[in-house]
Order: C-alpha cells, then structure tokens, then sequence
C-alpha cells in the first residue's frame, strides 16, 4: 500500500485509538471513505444536518399502524447493525459506534395553509442529527391519503440498501415483528459481517489509492474549467448551494425500448448530463460532475450500509461513444476516494476546490420491492423543493419508464437557464430511446 495516502493514514490513526479498547455494545468500527465524505459535510453544514436519502409514500388515510411500524423498524436496526450505529469524531477521528435497535415513528400536523408535502418538507429541514439512521415521518391533511416518508441518514445507505430496506420493513411489519425477535446469534452474525465489510471496503479504497490511480485522476481531470467548482471561494457569481431563495424543480417521464435497455442506460445519462452543464455553465466549459457508484466489496456480504463513492466526472464535448470509453475506464478507479481524488487533482494544478458543478443520480427500480405495509401497498411519490447537494441535481429511476426529476438552486442557476438544460437534458435522452425503439434499416 501506498504510505501517506488518505485511507491509510485514517486507518492508522483508528487502530492506534482503539487497540486494546473495550466499550459496552462492541468496538467502534471505521468509517468508510463515503461515510467519511457525509460526516465532513455535516460538520461544515452550519446547521450540522446530515445529508438524508428520503423516500415518500402515499397510502390510504388510516393505513399505517404506527405502533406495528415502529416495531418494525426496530427489527430491521436489530438486524442490520448499519440501523443501530451512531457516527462520532473522536479526538480527530470519525467513527461509528453500536447501540441499540430503535424504531423512530412520528406524525407531523400541517400548519395553517400547509399541505402534507409542506409538512414533510418542514420536517426534513428541521432534521436533528442525533437519533437512529432511519426513521419514519407520517403526513396527512385531513383528506383521504396520507404520506408516509421513509427516511435515511446516506452514512447508513446506498442504494443496494434501499430494497433491503422496503423488502425488510414490508416482511417484519407482516409478521408483527419486533427487534426482540432478533436471536442473539443471528444479531452477532450481522454485526461480524457488517464489521468484515466494512474493512473490506477501505482495504479497497487504500489499494485504489496507489500512484497510478492518483495520477489517472490528475490526468482526467486537468482540464476543468468555467464550472461553479472551479470559481474561487470568494467569488460572487456562483453563491453556495443553499444560500438562495429556493429550489426550482421540473419532472417528465421518458418512454423506454421494450427491451429496457438497462446495460446501456447510464454511460447515455451522463452523456445528456454532461450536455446540460455545458448549456448551464457555458459551451466553452468544462464542469465537473459528480455521480455515486460502488455495491459491496468483493467477498463480503450483501449487508445493508453506504458501500459506494463519489466519482468525479469532466463534463466535456466528446461524443457518446468516447465518453462511454472514458467511463468505462473510470470505473477501473471507481474505488478511489473521492477526497484523495480531489488532493491528486489540485496538486497536478486542476483549478477544482473539490465542489461539484452538478449531481448525477440513477436508480434501478426492478431492484427495490414495493413497500407493502398490512394490505396497502405504498405508491411512490415524490416532493420536491429541498435544498440540493450542488448547483443542480439530476436524479433518474428507471422503472417502466424513465423519469428524469432536476433541481437546482436558484441562488446559483437562473431557471431560464436550467429550463434550457433541462430540455437539452430530456430531449436527448427522448431522442436515444425512439432511435433504439426504431433502429433504422440495415445496407
């Protein structure tokens, strides 16, 4: 391994804190480099907010027994340790400790001239840190549905842990199960496999730190430039996310082929996305995107956890084709952490602080089973209008159809802009999926 890199340095310092160490509930384990990443942004957040990955799902007014989810969700903290630790820095050092399984339900009221989503919106920006990885927010106006959002601290999730969650919540709140349910040994189990895969994560992120993936990520990212990213701190002219007056939002659902064409979606995604940053920031641009990417390390179990990183991607004008090659090769390096990517970048002279000019999310939904709480299966919804992670986000799930969902911050993107990126967005992606639902004649 290569001394003085990011994750061997963090690791080193972890074993010199807790060798020999013996605390109630189990040893502090490590943080992964994505964990890594999420802690830091909570401390730099003035509000000291986690980053939360919320799921919102309508049911019928009434449906929900609140008491049988928060059992319920117990049992999937007693199960999978990644719902029972709480992170800490101590003396310098990230960590996350074991506790006990907690289910958290609670029902917000809407305000006078509130609606359920407003409710909701209010609650996950008033979001305290302390408190279980997941928890449950229920939301209802009187009428005859009411919202149930199921939310996740991301140190604890990724989006392989999402059909875990939806696939586990459904089958314990069936049973009428409990964290009680959970026998001592299958509770240690889950805890020894947690555990394994969580070193087996950083043992690949310290391998995926040598010398030659730094300077792989030096080279591909030397050229950026024009991107908020690369705008000096104290610039004027791309405000901190956040900061403004709001977040626009717009929404359309795209056709697929019949044939789903599932292996060919993403590299055509970032493509359209890299097309509109380039309308946001500018032709002569090149922003940097950023898009999380990772499942479980080789050899450990499919345990429910944030297994993934951040990987940094030069929104330049290469075609299609090119860009799917460089992607691939990207993927090679996929496991280097992203703040050693943003030290490599800087240090080969990338004018980069390590912002991200824009936020590229996919999601599989053949991966993630319906919420099913008794007889009433949730139908997904969506609520727009929180703070976003960058200047804009774009997030697609690829179910029937695809739907593309963008937001951006109005303090650092005029929505006429993003109107346009948007359109440049969905028009190429409309215009990929009639050609591969029509492919034109051979000879």
């Amino acid at each position: 391994m290569q001394p003085g890199n990011i994750t061997s340095s963090y690791l080193a310092r972890y074993r010199r804190l807790t060798e020999g160490a013996a605390e109630p509930g189990g040893a502090p384990l490590p943080v992964t480099g994505a964990q890594r990443r999420f802690l830091l942004s909570r401390q730099l957040d003035p509000a000291g907010r986690p980053v939360l990955v919320p799921l919102f799902f309508v049911f019928p007014a009434g449906a929900v027994d609140t008491g049988r989810l928060r059992a319920a969700a117990g049992h999937l903290a007693a199960l999978h340790p990644a719902l029972r630790t709480r992170p800490l820095v101590r003396r310098g050092v990230p960590l996350q400790v074991p506790g006990d399984p907690v289910g958290q339900v609670e029902r917000v009221r809407p305000r006078p001239g509130e609606s359920a989503d407003d409710a909701l919106r209010r609650a996950l920006a008033a979001w305290p840190a302390d408190g279980p990885p997941l928890r449950f927010v229920l939301a209802d106006d009187g009428g005859p549905q009411e919202v149930l959002a199921v939310v996740l601290d991301h140190t604890a999730c990724d989006e392989q842990s999402l059909g875990l969650i939806t696939a586990g919540l459904s089958d314990a709140y069936r049973d009428g199960l409990g964290p009680q349910d959970v026998p001592a040994d299958v509770a240690a189990e889950g805890t020894a496999a947690y555990a394994d895969a969580v070193h087996r994560q950083l043992a690949a992120e310290e391998r995926a730190s040598r010398p030659e993936a730094l300077a792989y990520w030096a080279k591909r990212l030397a050229d950026l430039r024009g991107g908020a990213a690369s705008a000096p701190a104290s610039g004027q002219a791309h405000p901190a996310p956040g900061t403004g007056t709001g977040t626009g939002t717009a929404l359309r659902r795209i056709p697929v082929p019949g044939d789903g064409a599932r292996s060919t979606a993403f590299p055509v995604l970032l493509d359209a996305c890299a097309g509109a940053a380039r309308t946001l920031y500018g032709p002569d641009s090149v922003p940097v995107l950023g898009y999380p990417w990772g499942g479980r390390p080789p050899g450990a179990a499919p345990v429910l956890g944030c297994f993934l990183n951040t990987v940094a991607h030069p929104a330049d004008d290469t075609g299609l084709a090119e860009r799917a090659s460089a992607w691939w090769d990207d993927l090679d390096r996929a496991d280097t952490p992203f703040d050693e990517v943003v030290h490599a970048a800087r240090r080969a002279g990338a004018p980069w602080s390590g912002r991200l000019d824009g936020l590229l999310t996919f999601e599989d939904l053949g991966r993630r089973p319906p919420l099913r709480l008794g007889d009433a299966t949730g139908r997904e919804t969506h609520i727009d209008g929180r703070p976003v992670q960058a200047p804009f986000a774009v997030s697609v799930s690829y179910g029937s159809d695809l739907l593309v969902r963008m937001a951006w911050d109005r303090s650092a993107v005029p929505d006429h802009r993003a109107d346009e990126a948007f359109d440049h967005l969905t028009d190429a992606l409309t215009a990929l999926a009639t050609r591969s639902a029509h492919p034109a004649p051979a000879g």
